[in-house]
């Protein structure tokens, strides 16, 4: 699987000649291949510059782009130079999200003129193809099953800790290449945390707990969260939980492409603000997931961009009451013309184990 075709297609609407791309994600993006290398773009034709760690298994997986391999005497800046001669580059974009400052200016040195272009790959990015959808698919399978097993291995008196490590295994040990990112494990006060890291305190009766994770599968992320109780919650505790899922089901329902990423977000902190708990939701009610765990565009409070046919796009409303507890529920959506198709297939209702 490559992009490289609808990079070029591109290339005209933007003003360019060619596009570079040195990034980890818009390198597997482009070519479909995990190195650490360089793609330049043209209509005509695609260029992959790769060093003697890469070269074999790049000659294996990449197809549409000519592959060469650096050495002493023909380094990348070498190798990018000859490409922007040979194939007569005046203008090159470049990822002005993902290049550094001195890379930027090392590649000022090439004799063309370099333009501004993350939003090309960005925008082609956000609307995921059928085959992006097939492996996000999966990667949510995974992490699906991993929260059926989790369920019967989680006892009080374990630590959160234990339980993340737990979770990584029940992934891995079912196909996911890695994490999407480190999982979130919190219980009782520490649930108030959105991004709370696992640590030594053990679990307990009369808590929640809440559960951030996701794995890769063929390069792509799965993401989700779970809140259950151990044991019976409190009226308040089932308030706040319940005031999450018709929040998290109010944005579900207002997800459709074409609908912009404030409004979807705002249908979701209606339902929080209304239930009185609208200081304790600060984050967004969602952001894209693809190939990194956080893309573009997103349902926040600031997000303008209308949500394209093909954006995968988390939905993940939450309440964090401070030295107390933390509630949030988050699937992941595909957006289509008429609404949006979700991926997670685990229960929402409230687990009490």
């Amino acid at each position: 699987m490559n992009h490289l075709n609808q990079i070029a297609a591109k290339l005209d609407e933007y003003k360019l000649d060619a596009m570079l791309i040195t990034s980890e994600p818009g390198e597997f993006y482009a070519i479909g291949f995990h190195g650490e290398g360089m793609v330049i773009v043209t209509k005509g034709e695609s260029r992959y510059f790769t060093d003697s760690r890469y070269i074999e298994a790049a000659g294996k997986q990449v197809t549409g782009a000519a592959i060469t391999m650096t050495d002493r005497n023909k380094n990348f800046m070498t190798l990018a130079q000859q490409a922007v001669e040979e194939l007569g580059i005046g203008k090159l974009g470049f990822e002005d999200g993902y290049m550094t400052v001195a890379s930027y200016n090392q590649y000022s040195k090439l004799p063309c003129e370099l333009v501004p272009a993350q939003s090309l790959v960005n925008n082609l990015r956000a609307a995921k193809d059928d085959e992006e959808i097939a492996l996000m698919k999966k990667a949510q399978e995974i992490t699906d099953q991993a929260f059926d097993a989790i369920l019967k291995f989680i006892q009080p008196g374990m630590t959160e800790r234990e339980i993340a490590a737990r979770l990584q295994y029940e992934m891995l040990c079912r196909g996911a290449d890695k994490m999407s990112f480190d999982p979130i494990v919190v219980s009782g006060p520490n649930g108030s945390l959105p991004h709370g890291i696992p640590g030594d305190k053990k679990v307990q009766k009369g808590e929640f707990l809440t559960m951030d994770f996701g794995c890769k599968y063929g390069g792509y992320c799965s993401d989700m969260t779970r809140t259950i109780a151990l044991g019976e919650p409190t009226e308040e505790m089932r308030k706040v939980y319940d005031t999450v899922l018709k929040a998290q089901l109010a944005g579900i329902a207002a997800a459709k492409a074409g609908v912009p990423g404030k409004e979807i977000h705002n249908a979701a902190a209606k339902v929080i603000e209304d239930a009185g708990y609208g200081a304790y939701f600060g984050h967004g009610f969602g952001h894209s997931v693809g190939i990194e765990i956080h893309e573009s565009p997103n349902a926040n409070s600031r997000d303008e961009t209308p949500m394209p046919v093909g954006a995968a796009v988390s939905a993940e409303p939450g309440i964090y009451l401070p030295g107390k507890f933390g509630v949030r529920i988050e699937d992941v959506l595909i957006y289509t013309a008429e609404g949006n198709v979700n991926l997670t297939k685990s229960p929402k209702e409230l687990i009490i184990l």
